[in-house]
């Protein structure tokens, strides 16, 4: 058989979204070296707790070095069991007087659900965590250097009243930020476990009057905590709630794209994404030029969130285990590679993102003086008039009929004299120009953007 292009793959994750600095931790090779980790940490704690010698230790830790996937699968083929495959070929690297320590008290998920945890764990903290505070930083950024750039605020997809575009960016700042912390968080509850074959430590039990310490041992070698209790496998809670995180971090990043990508349609133009000299935005109308980063975004954001309903699955094992979950975990690592992507490409978009204050303006003026509607019949409440809410909407009316502005049918009736005039000067203000109307958007966006920046020293 001809060798395998990457175009003969069936996974878009293999021909279109691998990533080097992901697959460092999640590709099956780097599976396997995380478990061969945990093999020779195994053997480490024998040699302490004088098990064995040293010179024996020594010699498996160095076969497990040199132990590769294609050895393994080689020898899965053969016997159809994947541990018992990575230990024959790490007994076949060691002289006959260390093969007994091979593996010793272990059972297959000792080995395998700590090399899991371990894993999620570096990826989290060496390429998910660091990208996602990339963006933070490019959003943080954004925010600080458009916090008083005027923009019209939206609700229901409908003109509401002013806001800043560094107030809006805020919200994602914050947002963000708030995953991050909580991805920081579970990333610190992942566990392994040393326990046995059902989680009674009964092997370990042959050889040492302490298991749950020799277990701690294990643990401590690898820096990660054991779990309280465990059967044949980690409980587990501790990866569904990382994962929940994750896929609620996704949502966030859509809810970003998506917006970016609304506010990127012809009729609003507020903001464009980076269009290359030589991209293509259609087959047939050469003068578009599409979102493609933020609709792809929102994209694997469709595709990570279902992923979730299979981690929640595997909550369920039967007794002390099944292999319901064997093959359906092996696609946990998908969620994070695409999450990366989106991180990564947000981040590049973000930063070169065209803010078009021409259309800011013009949007923000489509509905001349309508958007004061909300601080006039608030200001007339305050007055004392009875039905405020009613009167300014039949302003509004009124000069939308009239083709007219709000403050000139406003000071036009009689009726609402007594109330203009004892308005203060600050509120007279805001009816002259509806850009005072924004509250302390710019403090709030400034402040946003600066609490984060200082947590995360970005």
């Amino acid at each position: 058989m001809a060798p395998r292009r990457d175009f003969d793959s069936l996974s878009p994750l293999d021909y279109r979204y691998w990533r080097e600095d992901v697959a460092r931790y999640l590709s099956e090779e780097a599976f396997i070296g995380y478990k061969l980790l945990v093999e020779s940490a195994l053997v480490r704690v024998l040699c302490k707790r004088g098990i064995c010698s040293e010179s024996v230790a020594y010699e498996i830790s160095v076969a497990c070095d040199r132990v590769t996937a294609e050895e393994v699968y080689a020898e899965e083929d053969r016997i159809h069991y994947d541990i018992r495959a990575l230990v024959n070929c790490i007994r076949r690297k060691v002289s006959d007087p260390a093969k007994p320590y091979v593996h010793m008290t272990a059972t297959s998920y000792d080995i395998i659900d700590t090399a899991h945890a371990i894993r999620m764990r570096d990826v989290m903290n060496n390429v998910v965590i660091p990208k996602l505070k990339r963006l933070e930083k490019v959003l943080i950024d954004i925010t600080l250097r458009e916090a008083d750039t005027l923009q019209i605020g939206r609700t229901h997809g409908q003109h509401a009243v002013p806001i800043t575009f560094g107030f809006a960016m805020a919200e994602y700042v914050s947002r963000l930020g708030g995953c991050i912390e909580n991805l920081d968080f579970r990333v610190c509850g992942l566990e392994g476990k040393f326990s046995g074959a059902v989680g009674s430590y009964a092997a370990a039990s042959l050889f040492f009057d302490d298991p749950e310490e020799v277990e701690a041992e294990i643990m401590w070698e690898l820096d990660v905590s054991a779990a309280e209790y465990s059967t044949q496998i980690v409980p587990p809670e501790a990866m569904i709630r990382l994962f929940s995180e994750l896929t609620t971090t996704a949502g966030v990043l859509a809810n970003l794209a998506d917006d970016m990508r609304n506010l990127q349609r012809t009729e609003i133009g507020e903001v464009g994404e980076p269009f290359d000299s030589d991209q293509v935005g259609s087959s047939t109308m050469p003068q578009k030029r599409n979102p493609i980063t933020f609709e792809n975004a929102k994209s694997l954001w469709t595709v990570i969130l279902p992923r979730l309903m299979t981690v929640f699955m595997n909550q369920i094992s039967d007794h002390q285990r099944d292999l319901t979950n064997s093959a359906s975990s092996r696609t946990y690592g998908e969620s994070i590679v695409y999450l990366v992507w989106i991180a990564e490409r947000l981040a590049g978009a973000m930063e070169k993102l065209v803010i078009d204050k021409k259309n800011l303006n013009r949007n923000l003026a489509m509905q001349g003086d309508m958007i004061l509607a909300e601080p006039l019949y608030l200001i007339l409440a305050s007055l004392g008039h009875p039905d405020a809410h009613e009167k300014v909407k039949q302003l509004t009316l009124s000069a939308q009929r009239d083709g007219a502005t709000l403050t000139s049918a406003a000071y036009e009736d009689p009726e609402m004299d007594p109330y203009l005039d004892r308005m203060t000067p600050y509120q007279k203000q805001i009816f002259l120009d509806p850009a005072f109307y924004v509250g302390i958007a710019p403090k709030r966006a400034r402040a946003i953007a600066e609490r984060w920046a200082q947590k995360f020293e970005i």
